[in-house]
């Protein structure tokens, strides 16, 4: 049953975070925009930069964007794991392994 007042049991594994495709030019023209409140205190990062040095977190900032704006959206965020490897340390219930 769907309760929007609980926040969902189920975690998600993201690996390869670093292997992700982008169409168009967004690498070049996305911008992520931080402004720290003081006068000339924006700081501007393209999306390239930010792939390079921390490929998750990239990721992060889309899901966390894509969630309701509301107070379960920390605690949501808390379920989502990104690794930009395929190394992990999380463990599925019953890994099946699929021939491609």
């Amino acid at each position: 049953m769907f309760d929007p007042a609980v926040s969902p049991k189920a975690k998600v594994v993201v690996i390869n975070a670093a292997e992700i495709k982008l169409t168009g030019h967004k690498l070049e023209q996305k911008e992520y925009i931080h402004y720290s409140g003081y006068p000339g205190g924006i700081k501007r990062q393209p999306l390239a930069t930010v792939m390079a040095k921390r490929p998750a977190e990239a990721i992060l900032h889309a899901v966390y964007g894509m969630l309701p704006k509301n107070k379960l959206r920390s605690s949501r965020m808390d379920n989502l794991k990104v690794y930009a490897g395929a190394e992990h340390r999380h463990q599925g219930q019953n890994p099946i392994k699929l021939e491609l």
